[in-house]
């Protein structure tokens, strides 16, 4: 996909960002003076609300084996796993985090919880035999490099991103996979038509119909006459 300006601010809005209350700001974040921990600080509060499940926690393995954060948190005179355990101490010691140890039958386990009211139950019914992490099927949690968010893209290959069409690409978001926008995006820049209304055709149509991404690049001439002919044809 061509785009006429590769670079993105990662303060765009997004239905993707994370909350970080004021508290942080005003009172946790003074405090911390060593980069390691700020950095895991934020990864955790981003990590926990990725969580899908009736408590927010994090697995010491799924950190471990996250090459973005263990990148981010290397320590010149440490190696990576040290440096991991010792920004995790940091925020241990300092009661951001709370750490539990769990043992399965397969062995044993160290999670992590955001040291608040939510936090702490989850940790007491862990203790009480009311839960325990694992429950409820998940997924690992991992830091990825982001692409352009579908504001940046719009802005950058179809035209200027007014209120009206920030409401509509908001709306897209939560219908259409990401990926399915990004491609219906590209097959408008190929075939010269930069309107939302296009790109939206194409997308309704990958819904009703199925998406077959072999009918629909093969022939980008082909699929202008048919999306325009199709859907809107005015």
């Amino acid at each position: 996909m061509r785009h006429t300006n590769s670079s993105h601010s990662p303060f765009e809005p997004s239905a993707h960002n994370t909350q970080v209350s004021n508290q942080f700001f005003s009172e946790l974040l003074p405090e911390i003076d060593h980069l390691g921990e700020l950095k895991l600080t934020l990864y955790a509060i981003w990590a926990f609300e990725k969580r899908d499940s009736r408590f927010q926690y994090l697995r010491k393995t799924e950190m471990a084996e996250d090459n973005l954060l263990i990148a981010a948190l290397k320590q010149p005179n440490l190696s990576s796993e040290e440096s991991l355990e010792d920004s995790i101490e940091r925020t241990i010691a300092r009661g951001t985090l709370i750490q539990i140890d769990l043992t399965f039958t397969y062995g044993s386990e160290t999670f992590y919880f955001l040291n608040n009211r939510k936090g702490q139950a989850a940790v007491k019914a862990i203790q009480d035999g009311k839960w325990q992490p694992g429950d409820e099927p998940d997924k690992p949690i991992e830091l990825r490099v982001e692409r352009p968010n579908i504001f940046t893209l719009y802005e950058q290959n179809i035209g200027p991103l007014t209120p009206m069409i920030a409401e509509t690409l908001k709306d897209a978001e939560e219908i259409f996979p990401e990926s399915w926008i990004e491609e219906a995006i590209g097959i408008a820049v190929e075939n010269n038509v930069r309107k939302w209304s296009y790109i939206n055709a194409i997308l309704d149509g990958w819904q009703t119909r199925g998406k077959d991404a072999r009918e629909d690049r093969g022939d980008s001439e082909k699929a202008r006459r048919r999306y325009l002919k199709g859907w809107f044809d005015d």
